[in-house]
């Protein structure tokens, strides 16, 4: 019998390697490059894999964009050396103006890792503007100056940039796109942090998520207008410009209000979107089914390099949400099941490559703790 510590080897090598081969079953060879989109790695949970083998299914499904709303060292460590670029987070603002605070925290949660874990982004905070804490809506430019003084101060200026996630609720209007604005109360905050993006060439994130606006209102709303399936379309008055999907509506709404603000110069990148597979009986469309046609009708534009009817050069920039069904989210059941694969390794739905998935596999805790998405 081989030593215990060899044999725990022998075994996690095992794992690993079953875990990429199932993994290349359920993605076709047409995905022999890597796909143009993001994930969102949440980790609020008990009962995820290793982040080892996590970083062996990304790799075998080709994803090569990851977000995370924390720097966790152990996801970091483990994609060393794979080439995958990584966005992190840091939601603890009242710190991060002190600017001893933001260079300290990236000296020991970002630098380290750099340049064996590709790192390109921070952000700083999540959907603060569209909370309550004014407290943090004041701090939010400031700590991102400070972090980004910090990343420039330890000479990562041309490698990692900085940023912050804003819902798509920060908007008045988004219909048409062409009438897109800021809300009004938010636009002491939202123009400054604007001229912040446009000084570091740095992309606006924006949170979106039509699966919220189908669930508010299923009787006005078209499912098929909000999962990418064949309808009519809608027409923007203003621009004769014609949306077949509301995500694409809501970007070039968010492009509208940057204009209206005086910013052309700025690039929107969607750092969340994703449709839950399941719910609570008031969560209407949350199902496997529109799951699967949302993320795999999405996934399947990315692969056409596919960008918005007012931006048509310029293929749109997503990160889908989420990885892993997140069993200690709280909230509404759906908050729980917006992930593209159960934590033992399986699929939540087939996302129209092909009919494989993968064998189940044990799962093991990961050493991090989780971090809470707002």
């Amino acid at each position: 019998m081989a030593p215990a510590g060899l044999h725990a080897v022998a075994v996690r090598v095992l794992l690993l390697s079953l875990l990429a081969v199932s993994a290349i079953d359920v993605v076709s060879a047409a995905t022999a490059a890597p796909l143009k989109f993001g994930i969102n790695y949440g980790q609020i949970a008990n009962n995820l894999p290793h982040p080892a083998q996590v970083s062996g299914l990304l790799q075998s499904l080709n994803v090569n964009r990851v977000k995370l709303y924390d720097a966790d060292p152990a996801v970091l460590t483990a994609f060393a050396g794979t080439g995958v670029e990584f966005i992190v987070g840091n939601e603890d603002l009242q710190n991060l103006t002190d600017a001893g605070k933001a260079r300290a925290w990236v000296a020991q949660h970002v630098q380290p890792f750099i340049p064996s874990t590709r790192i390109t982004c921070i952000t700083v905070g999540n959907e603060v503007l569209s909370g309550k804490d004014t407290v943090a809506m004041q701090n939010l430019l400031p700590a991102m100056q400070a972090m980004h003084q910090a990343v420039s101060d330890l000479g990562l200026a041309g490698q990692v940039n900085v940023s912050t996630a804003h819902s798509v609720n920060i908007l008045a209007s988004s219909y048409p796109p062409s009438s897109g604005v800021f809300r009004e109360e938010l636009a002491q905050y939202i123009q400054p942090i604007l001229n912040f993006h446009a000084e570091v060439r740095s992309p606006f994130l924006i949170n979106a998520y039509p699966f919220f606006a189908y669930k508010a209102s299923p009787g006005s709303v078209s499912l098929p207008y909000v999962l990418f399936e064949p309808n009519p379309g809608v027409v923007d008055p203003n621009t004769n410009l014609t949306y077949d999907n509301m995500l694409y509506a809501q970007i070039d709404a968010v492009y509208a209000a940057m204009k209206a603000m005086g910013h052309t110069d700025l690039t929107v990148r969607i750092s969340e979107t994703g449709w839950p597979s399941k719910g609570d009986g008031d969560e209407v469309g949350a199902t496997v089914a529109n799951a699967a046609a949302y993320n795999g009708n999405l996934m399947k534009r990315i692969a056409m390099g596919q960008g918005t009817p007012l931006k048509p050069d310029v293929p749109i920039d997503v990160f889908v949400f989420a990885l892993f069904n997140e069993d200690m989210k709280p909230g509404p059941a759906s908050e729980r099941n917006y992930g593209l694969f159960y934590p033992n390794g399986t699929p939540v739905y087939n996302l129209g490559f092909n009919g494989a998935s993968f064998s189940p596999s044990p799962t093991f805790s990961s050493s991090s703790k989780p971090t809470v998405r707002n």
